[in-house]
This record gives C-alpha cells, structure tokens and sequence, in this order.
C-alpha cells in the first residue's frame, strides 16, 4: 500500500529554527492517525506486506513526532527561565535559571541533530542498533511454585535490564491463579542485550521453601529460559499466504475468559508448524505485532537449528544441549546460594541478585 503522496510530501515547517523548514508536525500528526486507522482495519489482517509497510511508516513518523514533543517542552523551559531572570527577584533563583538555559540549549541541540537524521533518512535508515532479543520463561517440573519461580525470574532480568537502560515489553503471558506464570515471553533491546543475556539459555532450577509449605520441607523446581534473537529487518521473510490468523477471547488465570471481544491472536505458520499466540494487550493490533514478533523469532531460530545440521555431530548436540535442555543454574533459597554448573562457580546474597543484581555472573560467564 502507498502512503499518500501528500502525506509524504509534508516535510515542512514547525516551531524550532534549525529545522523549521523540514516538517509540518501537523501534517505528520495527521498522516499518523490515518495510518493509525488503516492499521486497525480487520481485513488488514491477512495482508502483512501491506501491515508490514503501515508500521515502518507509523514507527518512522513516531520518531518525528516524540522528537518534536521534546524540542518544544525544552523551548518551553526555557522560556520559564528567561522569565525568572526577567523577573530578577532573587540572585540565586537567576543564577540556576541561567545555568538550567544552557544545559537546556545543548539538549536541544542535540534533539534537533536527531531529528534532522531521523527526516533526512526519510524512514529508510539502516537498522544498526544491537540485535534484540525474545526471551521465553517456562515453568518445568513442581507445579505452581515452578510458575511462582517463573515471576521470579522474570522480575530478575526485568530489573537487570531496567539498570541497564533496556527496554522491554512483554508479548504474551500465561498467568495462573495464585499468582503464577506458566510461561512468559518478552522482548529485551536499546543496548548490548544479546552478549550479555545468551549464557541465560538452559534450565533454572529453585530451592526452597514454598510459603504453602507447613512442615518446612525444601521444595526442587525448575524454569527453562529461552534466549531468541529477533530478526533483523528483511532477515526473515513471511508470505502471507503461510499464515492462519485467529482472534479469540483473551483468557485469565485458569483459562476461563476474561474478555467478550476477541483481542487475542493465534497465528500458525502453515509450512512449519508452528503456533504461536499473543493475549497481553487489550488492542487485537498489538496483541498481532507481538504474535508476528514472537513468530520471526522463532523462525529465525528454527534456520539457525537448520544450518547446525551442517556442522559435525559432536559440535551440533553441544549447542542444542546448550540452549534448551543443560541445567545451567541452582538458585539455593535456605543456603542463600546462587550455583552456576558451567563454570562451577557460587554466589552468595541470593536476594540481591534476585533484585537484579546479575552483572558479578554475567561478568564470569563473559571472561570464558
């Protein structure tokens, strides 16, 4: 599909100097919402060329639009300043008035240096920020306090990525009804996420006490983690053609259904096989972005298993141990003790790792 002509010629001007001539942020707000609503058409649905192309246009004009929303709200502060120092009622007050204007005026200057890029590159930039990843938590052997333990990880890498600058977003869940998760999957990215999170692949294994526990026995758990790079743009193909697409209601703990509308997604790659489904967001669009994201995923990763094949079998079963069955790790709740099996090697304040304290790991697991 092509965007309109007129849309795409509407880079012209707005409120700060050095790119007044470059973008008519209303028309960018316009063609914005009319992609918008050409996205949440239903017999788009089908049709992902035509969603494929929407949504780098919609994430292009995004980029022009948050840019622009931060230059002004600095414009904006600054003007606050120069009043105060108008107003020249009191020294001190001026003088961190002052000191704010200038560090206001570099902000702004590096925005507007951004923006530039961003119209310049016309949404057609290379993608040359680090590869991001999906990551699959599964509950494995001890029924609900392996899903509690699945929380649990996932809170650890959540704060460890959090410290890092990471973002995440969550693509699909399964929640159980004392507070569980049979299995989450979640994107990582905005920084050097793979290096560091690809030793997590394998199975976690908890020791501990459940709070439902009366006689104090030691419980014995695990969680498998999955570590999926995302594909890069062109990196994975799909033809529409190979998908089914179902919408259905989004289920809560238990499985009864939560939502009348049918937000949820259910995509199946014809040629492979393979499922994959989306219930996180109340917008059926988005719940369909994060069963496609989570699909060219695992495609990606299926090509990867593919072209092992090529490889001699010692090195070809090391690797596929590697990522999905070997138990990397023992978290030991009543020792406060955190064991990783590879490198034979234990860490104590299993609390504050828990918290996110994961970079003393990742360290001896990167010095291999």
């Amino acid at each position: 599909m092509k965007v309109e002509k007129s849309a795409r010629r509407s880079l012209i001007p707005f409120a700060s100097a050095r790119v007044n001539k470059m973008v008519d942020i209303r028309a960018i707000k316009k063609e914005y919402e009319d992609v918008l609503t050409q996205l949440s058409d239903p017999e788009l649905a089908s049709n992902w060329e035509k969603v494929d192309e929407l949504s780098k246009r919609k994430d292009f004009l995004e980029k022009i639009i948050e840019k622009e929303k931060e230059i002004k709200e600095i414009e904006n502060k600054i003007g606050e300043n120069q009043t105060i120092i108008s107003a020249q009622e009191d020294q001190e007050l001026t003088s961190l008035a002052e000191t704010e204007i200038l560090q206001l005026k570099e902000r702004k200057n590096i925005l507007e240096k951004e923006l530039e890029k961003v119209i310049s590159s016309k949404g057609e930039e290379k993608d040359e920020t680090p590869r991001a990843i999906i990551v699959e938590i599964r509950a494995g052997t001890g029924g609900e306090e392996a899903s509690l333990f699945v929380v649990d990880l996932f809170k650890m890498y959540s704060k460890y990525g959090s410290s890092l600058g990471w973002q995440q977003k969550v693509l699909d869940s399964r929640p159980t009804e004392l507070g569980g998760i049979k299995e989450i999957i979640f994107e990582l990215k905005n920084g050097n996420v793979f290096p560091k999170m690809k030793y997590e692949a394998g199975v976690h294994r908890v020791q501990r006490i459940p709070e439902t526990e009366k006689s104090g026995r030691i419980h014995t758990s695990t969680a498998s983690v999955a570590i999926l790079s995302k594909p890069r743009r062109a990196e994975i193909k799909i033809k529409p053609e190979d998908l089914k697409i179902d919408f259905y209601g989004a289920s809560g703990p238990g499985g009864q259904y939560v939502q009348k509308r049918h937000t949820a997604v259910r995509i199946t790659h014809l040629p492979t096989g393979i499922v994959v489904t989306s219930q996180s967001e109340r917008n059926q669009l988005q719940n369909k972005e994060n069963a496609m994201t989570i699909l060219e995923a695992k495609l990606l990763e299926k090509k990867k298993l593919e072209e092992l094949e090529k490889l001699g079998e010692k090195r070809r079963s090391q690797i596929k141990r590697a990522q999905r069955a070997e138990k990397i790790r023992t978290y030991n709740f009543p020792q406060d003790r955190i064991t990783d099996h590879r490198i034979k090697k234990s860490w104590h304040k299993i609390q504050e790792i828990m918290e996110g304290n994961l970079e003393p790991i990742m360290k001896s697991l990167q010095s291999l």
